[in-house]
C-alpha cells in the first residue's frame, strides 16, 4: 500500500505558485492574485475552511479578503455583495462558502457569480464548458483528485473507475473528468449513489475507487479490489481519547481494513483536503493571468 500523500503534494504546488507570484508577478510589477470569500453565518467546518485559505494564500503570496455577513442576511442583499465582488476590478476570483442558510437559493446565488471569477467552478457556464472539455475553472476537489492522480502517475486510460457520490461539488463532476477525452481521462466510470442496486459487488470492481458518499467509514475491506487506488473524499469528526482534542478524523473509507487491499490510498486527514485548497489556489492564479476567456 503507497499513500496518496495530498499535502506533500498540495505543499509542492504552493511552492511553484509562491515561486511564480513573486517571479513572474511581484518582481515584474504586475498586481499579485486576489483571492475573495464571501462567508454567511458562523458554521464552525466552513469558518475553518475559509481560515485555512487565508492562511494558504498568505502562504503564496496572495492577498486574500473575506467578506462576513449575519446568518440572516437577505437574499436581495448577498446578491448586492456579491454584484460588487463581480465588479470590482481588485478582486481576481471569489467563492461563496456552502452552504448558505435555508432561505437563500444556493443556485441562484451560483448563477449570480461573474463565470470569470467563479474559482469554485461551480457556475453553470464553467461546468457546461468542463462538461464539453474547453478550458473552464474546474471544481476544487475534482480538480485535485485529478492532479493527485496525475502527481503519482496514476494510469485512468482503460481502468473501470467507480465513484460512490453524486453531488454537483464532487461525484458527478470527478466522473465526467475521468471520463473525458485527456491525460488523467479515458476511463469507464460507473457512478452511484445511496438507490444504487448492489452497490457494494459494484465498488469492488473498481480498478479506481472515489468515495464521496458522507456516510462515516462506509467503504470496507469486501468493497474493494485487490490493489485497487482508492480515493477517499469524506471527512468525519469522531470522539476519541487519544488525542488532546478529544476527537480524531476519518473519511467515508475504513482505513484500517481498506489499505491493506489497496494499492494507493489517500489518508484522512492529508489526502483530499489539502488538494481541494490548493486547487482554489490555482484557479485563482489562472483568474489572474486571465488564462481562461469568456
Amino acid at each position: 500500500m503507497n499513500l496518496l500523500d495530498g499535502k506533500l503534494v498540495s505543499d509542492k504546488i504552493k511552492a511553484d505558485i509562491a515561486a511564480e507570484v513573486k517571479t513572474k508577478m511581484l518582481d515584474a510589477g504586475k498586481e499579485t492574485p486576489h483571492l475573495a470569500a464571501v462567508l454567511v453565518g458562523e458554521d464552525p467546518a466552513s469558518q475553518t475552511y475559509v481560515a485555512a485559505k487565508e492562511k494558504d494564500c498568505k502562504e503564496v503570496g496572495f492577498i486574500s479578503s473575506v467578506y462576513r455577513y449575519p446568518a440572516n442576511i437577505s437574499q436581495a442583499k448577498l446578491l448586492e455583495a456579491i454584484r460588487f465582488l463581480n465588479d470590482d476590478p481588485e478582486i481576481d476570483g471569489f467563492i461563496v462558502q456552502l452552504p448558505l442558510p435555508k432561505h437563500i437559493d444556493e443556485n441562484i446565488i451560483i448563477e449570480s457569480i461573474n463565470p470569470a471569477k467563479d474559482v469554485d467552478g461551480f457556475h453553470p457556464v464553467n461546468v457546461g464548458r468542463m462538461v464539453l472539455n474547453i478550458p473552464s475553472y474546474l471544481p476544487a476537489t475534482p480538480y485535485g483528485i485529478i492532479t493527485l492522480l496525475e502527481f503519482y502517475k496514476i494510469e485512468t486510460e482503460g481502468k473501470h473507475c467507480v465513484v460512490l457520490g453524486r453531488s454537483n461539488i464532487v461525484g458527478t463532476p470527478v466522473s465526467i473528468l475521468l471520463s473525458r477525452k485527456s491525460r488523467t481521462g479515458n476511463a469507464t466510470v460507473t457512478l452511484c449513489n445511496s438507490h444504487t442496486p448492489n452497490l457494494q459487488a459494484i465498488a469492488a470492481t473498481a480498478d479506481i475507487l472515489v468515495v464521496a458518499m458522507g456516510k462515516q467509514e462506509f467503504v470496507t475491506a469486501e468493497m474493494v479490489k485487490n490493489d485497487a487506488v482508492v480515493i477517499d473524499v469524506g471527512i468525519h469528526r469522531i470522539p476519541s481519547t487519544e488525542t488532546k482534542s478529544g476527537y480524531r478524523l476519518v473519511g467515508d473509507v475504513k482505513f484500517s481494513e481498506v489499505s491493506k487491499k489497496c494499492s494507493y490510498i489517500t489518508p484522512v486527514p492529508g489526502g483530499i483536503g489539502p488538494m481541494t485548497r490548493v486547487s482554489l489556489l490555482l484557479n485563482t492564479l489562472k483568474a489572474a493571468k486571465k488564462e481562461i476567456i469568456f
